[in-house]
C-alpha cells in the first residue's frame, strides 16, 4: 500500500506594501459587505485578522521580480492603500501574505470567497451579548463594528429570547422574523407557551406571535395612556413592552388595571378644578357618546380682554415679527436662528390670543360641564351646557279666565252678521273676530308666499333664519317659516364616533358659528342680513348638513331616504377612506362572519391573500385581515358612495305661466294653477275650477292654488 504523501502548506511571508499590486484574476467585481472606509478603520483598530494571498510576478525567463499580485484579498489591499494615502501607514510597512505558486490565480480567488462560511446570525447575537456581559456598552459595541446603537440593541434583544427558541431558530424550525416577534415580551415562560401553542396553529405569522404576546395589554398610543403619560405610568410601577423591529407606536402597557386607576384619579383631580369654577354640575367620564350635548342650550361666555400691559406686549411681539419677516422677505430660506425666533414669537402670541373665558354668575348657577379625554389624550372640558330639566320655566301673563259663553267660536260665520252704525258707535272699536283675522292673514300668507317665491335671495335668508333658530336657539319661535331641521342623535349607539376627524370638524364648525351669532333669537334676522353672501352660504350649508340623516335604523326603515343619501354622497364626492375611516377589528372585522372577512381581503388584496388566512380561527383571522387591509382604503358596502349615472339627465324646460304674454299652460297639467279655460280661448281664468265641481268642491282662485302648491 502506497504511503499517502503529506501536504505542504503555502509559505507565509511579510512583504512590503509597495511590492504588492492587484491581480486581474480576482473574481470579485461586485461591491458587497462592509464599505472600504469601514474596513480601513477596522484594520487600523485591530490590524489584519487574516493574511493576503499573493503570487510572485515572474519575468520572461520565469524568475521572480520581487513584485507580487493579489488574486484574493483585494478589498483588504484597497483598505491598506487608503491608510497609506491617509498617511496612517508607511508604504513600506510589512504585510503578512500567503505566497502561492501552484494552480491558477482565479482558483485562489474563487476558493477563498466561496469556501468562507458566513456567520450564523445567532452567533452574532450571542457575541454581542458576551461583549455586553464583559462590560462593553452598547455604544462601544456599535462603534467597534460600525453599526448604530439601535442595531446593537436589536441584536441584544434577540439574544435575550428564551434559549429553547434559539435552538428552534438554529435548527431552522423558526424564521428570523418569528424570532424577532418574540422579543416583544421578555417573559421566557410566556414565549415558550406561545411557541408551543403555535405548533397547533395553521399559521405562525409574526403578527400572530405579537398579538398573543401582547394580549390584554393597552397600546401606548391609546388616549388613556397619553392622558396619564407613559413616564408617570412607568414611575407608578407599570411595565411597557417594546418592539425594536417594527413601528409599535410606543409599545404596549402591560398593567391595564393600573392604567385605569391612574386615569380615574387624574380625571377626578381635573374635575375638581372645573367644579371650583362654580358650575351647577360636572359630569366626568373617559369618553362621552357623540351627540351627548344635543338638545342642550349652551352659554359661551366672553373672552377676558387683554390688560394694557398684555396688549402692549402683544403689539411688541407683532411688531418684531413683522420686522423680521420684512427683513428676510427676499430670502429663499431663513437662517436657523431667525426661524427659531419666529417660532418663539408665534408661540408667545398664541398664548396671548388664547384668552380665558368668563361666564356670568347666573350662567354658572344654571349650567354645567362635561370633563373627558379627547382622541389625542388631552383633557376635554365642555362648559356651559344647560340640561332641559334645569331650564327656567317661562312665566305666562295671566289675562284672566274667559267665560265659556264669551269664548270665540271658530265655526260661527261672523261675515253674515250686520251691525248698524248706531250699534257700532255704542260698542266702540271691538277687537276683530278670530275668524276674520284668520281669513285676512290667510290672504296675506298666500301673497307673502308668492312674493317670497319671486325673491330667491330673501327666501334663502328666511330658510336660513328658520334653521339657525332651530339648531342654535332653544324654544325659539321667531320665524313664520315652518322649516324644522332635525339633528339625529344617533351617536350614543356608536362608540368612538366623537373622536373621528369628521365629527370633530363638525363640532368645531358648529362651535365657531355659535360664538358668532347673537345671543338673543330676536336679533338673529338683523345679524343674518348683515352677513356677506359667502358667510350666509357657509352657514346655510352647515345647517342643511346638520339635518342629514342617512342612518339605517332597523326600527324605522327609510329605503328612499337612504337611496337619496347615496345620490348625495356621490354628488359631493364622499370617500369614507379619505375622510378618515379605517377598517379594524373593532370597527368591522370582529363583528362580522369569517366569510365576510375573507370577502374583504379578497376584494382588497386578491384571492391568494384570502386563501392564506382562510384556515385561521376567528380571532387570528381578524388580526391578520386588519394588517392586510391597512392602507388599502377598503370600505364595507354601507360606506361606499355609488358612482352617479353617466348619462346626462334630460334638460327640463321651465315654462313661465305667469308672464304677461298669455302663454297657455300645458294641457296635460291640470294642476298647473292656470288651467286653460274652455270659454275664454285659453286665457288664464281667475277663480275657475273643474266645470263639474266634482274634483274641487271648494272653488279657489288660481293665485291661491299656485301659491299653496
Amino acid at each position: 500500500m502506497t504511503k499517502q504523501q503529506k501536504i505542504t502548506l503555502s509559505a507565509s511571508r511579510d512583504i512590503p506594501f509597495n511590492k504588492l499590486m492587484l491581480s486581474q484574476s480576482n473574481v470579485r467585481h461586485v461591491k458587497a459587505g462592509v464599505s472600504m472606509e469601514e474596513l480601513a478603520e477596522d484594520i487600523a483598530r485591530r490590524t489584519l485578522l487574516s493574511s493576503i494571498t499573493v503570487r510572485p510576478v515572474l519575468d520572461d525567463s520565469g524568475a521572480e521580480t520581487g513584485m507580487y499580485t493579489i488574486p484574493a484579498g483585494g478589498r483588504r489591499f484597497r483598505a491598506l492603500e487608503l491608510l497609506v494615502k491617509q498617511k496612517r501607514m508607511n508604504k513600506t510597512a510589512l504585510v503578512p501574505c500567503i505566497v502561492r505558486t501552484d494552480g491558477l490565480a482565479e482558483e485562489d480567488s474563487l476558493a477563498e470567497n466561496v469556501q468562507r462560511a458566513p456567520l450564523h446570525p445567532l452567533d452574532q447575537f450571542r457575541a454581542f451579548q458576551a461583549m455586553r456581559e464583559k462590560g462593553r456598552t452598547e455604544e462601544e459595541i456599535a462603534a467597534a463594528f460600525f453599526v448604530s446603537a439601535s442595531v446593537v440593541k436589536q441584536r441584544l434583544k434577540l439574544a435575550a429570547v428564551a434559549p429553547s427558541l434559539h435552538d428552534a431558530y438554529a435548527e431552522e424550525e423558526m424564521t428570523l422574523d418569528q424570532l424577532m416577534a418574540f422579543t416583544v415580551n421578555p417573559d421566557h415562560a410566556r414565549q415558550e407557551q406561545v411557541w408551543e401553542a403555535l405548533q397547533r396553529h395553521y399559521s405562525r405569522q409574526p403578527y400572530e406571535i405579537r398579538r398573543m404576546l401582547t394580549e390584554g395589554a393597552v397600546r401606548a398610543s391609546d388616549k388613556r395612556a397619553q392622558f396619564v403619560g407613559l413616564d408617570n405610568y412607568v414611575e407608578a410601577g407599570g411595565e411597557i413592552l417594546r418592539d425594536l423591529f417594527q413601528q409599535d407606536d410606543g409599545g404596549w402597557l402591560q398593567d391595564a388595571a393600573l392604567l385605569d386607576v391612574m386615569v380615574r384619579e387624574k380625571l377626578a383631580e381635573e374635575a375638581e378644578g372645573v367644579r371650583a369654577e362654580g358650575w351647577k354640575w360636572v359630569e366626568v367620564d373617559t369618553e362621552f357618546p357623540y351627540g351627548h350635548t344635543f338638545g342642550m342650550r349652551r352659554f359661551h361666555g366672553e373672552a377676558v380682554p387683554m390688560s394694557d400691559e398684555e396688549a402692549a406686549s402683544y403689539q411688541a411681539l407683532r411688531a418684531e415679527y413683522d420686522a423680521i419677516e420684512a427683513k428676510h422677505a427676499e430670502a429663499d430660506e431663513l437662517p436657523d436662528e431667525v426661524d427659531a425666533r419666529l417660532g418663539e414669537i408665534e408661540e408667545a402670541m398664541e398664548a396671548f390670543e388664547a384668552r380665558p373665558i368668563r361666564y356670568e354668575a347666573d350662567d354658572l348657577a344654571l349650567a354645567g360641564a362635561f370633563v373627558s379625554i379627547d382622541s389625542s389624550g388631552r383633557l376635554r372640558v365642555e362648559r356651559g351646557y344647560v340640561r332641559p330639566e334645569d331650564e327656567p320655566v317661562e312665566e305666562v301673563e295671566d289675562a284672566g279666565e274667559v267665560a265659556p259663553e264669551a269664548a270665540p267660536d271658530a265655526n260661527i260665520d261672523d261675515t253674515a252678521t250686520s251691525v248698524t252704525d248706531d250699534e257700532e258707535e255704542d260698542e266702540g272699536l271691538k277687537p276683530l273676530s278670530d275668524r276674520l283675522v284668520m281669513e285676512l292673514t290667510a290672504h296675506r300668507t298666500l301673497a307673502l308666499r308668492n312674493a317670497l317665491a319671486q325673491d330667491p335671495q330673501v327666501a334663502v335668508l328666511a330658510a336660513l333664519h328658520a334653521m339657525v333658530l332651530r339648531l342654535f336657539y332653544r324654544y325659539a319661535v321667531d320665524s313664520c317659516v315652518e322649516i324644522e331641521p332635525r339633528n339625529a342623535t344617533f351617536g350614543s349607539q356608536v362608540p368612538g364616533l366623537g373622536d373621528t376627524a369628521y365629527a370633530q370638524a363638525i363640532d368645531q364648525r358648529h362651535e365657531t358659528w355659535a360664538r358668532n351669532l347673537p345671543k338673543a333669537p330676536e336679533d338673529l334676522w338683523e345679524a343674518l342680513t348683515e352677513f356677506d353672501s359667502c358667510s350666509r352660504e357657509a352657514l346655510f350649508a352647515h345647517c342643511v348638513a346638520m339635518s342629514v340623516n342617512a342612518v339605517h335604523d332597523p326600527y324605522q326603515r327609510r329605503p328612499r331616504a337612504i337611496a337619496h343619501a347615496d345620490v348625495l354622497a356621490g354628488t359631493v364626492g364622499l370617500d369614507m377612506a379619505k375622510a378618515g375611516w379605517t377598517v379594524t377589528g373593532d370597527s368591522y372585522l370582529g363583528r362580522v362572519t369569517k366569510a365576510r372577512i375573507l370577502e374583504a381581503v379578497r376584494e382588497a388584496k386578491g384571492e391568494t391573500a384570502a386563501d392564506r388566512i382562510a384556515g385561521l380561527k376567528k380571532a387570528e383571522m381578524v388580526t391578520a385581515a386588519e394588517d392586510l387591509l391597512s392602507g388599502t382604503g377598503w370600505l364595507p358596502d354601507p360606506m361606499r358612495s355609488p358612482p352617479l349615472p353617466e348619462e346626462d339627465a334630460p334638460e327640463i324646460e321651465l315654462i313661465d305661466d305667469a308672464d304677461d304674454t298669455g302663454d297657455e299652460a300645458p294641457e296635460d297639467d291640470p294642476d298647473s294653477g292656470e288651467a286653460q279655460s274652455a270659454e275664454d280661448g285659453g286665457e288664464p281664468a281667475i277663480g275657475d275650477s273643474d266645470p263639474s265641481g266634482e274634483d274641487d268642491p271648494v272653488a279657489g282662485d288660481a293665485f291661491a292654488k299656485t301659491a299653496a302648491e
